[in-house]
């Protein structure tokens, strides 16, 4: 029971986030979802004890491929972002809502780590789901409909496993220190 409490805050965390940058870039406060991220990884960050320093590296990569990913897919016509946008590619608050899903692949959705095939088919579904609840709430649109949800849906199936493999990546080249200890 108590190693699912850490997992059932960091799922509570993470759903709190999401509603923090889709409501308040909605509602033009689009400051409030990276403020709501940042109060997350100051507490979350220093639980992980030995795993720290792997998530300090994988949060910028989660950053940097969504912001990649959303503008990619904000440049096919395939997403906009009515309110709170740059003139070209994402916006700050969705690079947050990124990083604040790769804090969950430590403990929440820890499950899926080297299961890459399962991280595609939850990208392929939960991706398009969230982008379509975002899109309903106010904060992002799929202005060509089934359309932009399937490309969203595809992109989200490469971009889940990418970020599994890159946490594994890391693991690897920063082992825990008990691993290190254990193997000396």
């Amino acid at each position: 029971m108590s190693a699912l409490l850490p997992s059932a805050l960091n799922f509570a965390a993470f759903q709190a986030c999401w509603f923090a940058s889709i409501l308040g870039a909605a509602a033009g406060t689009a400051w409030l979802g990276p403020v709501a991220v940042g109060l997350w990884m100051a507490a979350h960050l220093p639980s992980l004890g030995h795993e720290r320093g792997v998530e300090w590296r994988l949060l910028p990569i989660a950053a940097a491929l969504g912001w990649a990913v959303d503008s990619l897919l904000a440049a096919g016509g395939w997403l906009a972002f009515p309110v709170a946008a740059p003139a070209w590619g994402s916006p700050i608050w969705m690079m947050a809502l990124w990083v604040s899903f790769a804090a969950t692949l430590s403990r929440s959705l820890g499950w899926l780590n080297g299961r890459y095939a399962g991280a595609a088919l939850l990208g392929l579904i939960g991706g398009p789901a969230a982008y379509y609840a975002g899109a309903q709430l106010g904060a992002v649109a799929l202005p060509q409909g089934l359309v932009s949800a399937l490309n969203v849906g595809f992109a989200w199936a490469l971009a889940l496993p990418a970020l599994l493999a890159a946490r594994a990546a890391l693991l690897q080249r920063c082992p825990p220190a008990a691993a290190k200890q254990a193997s000396a």
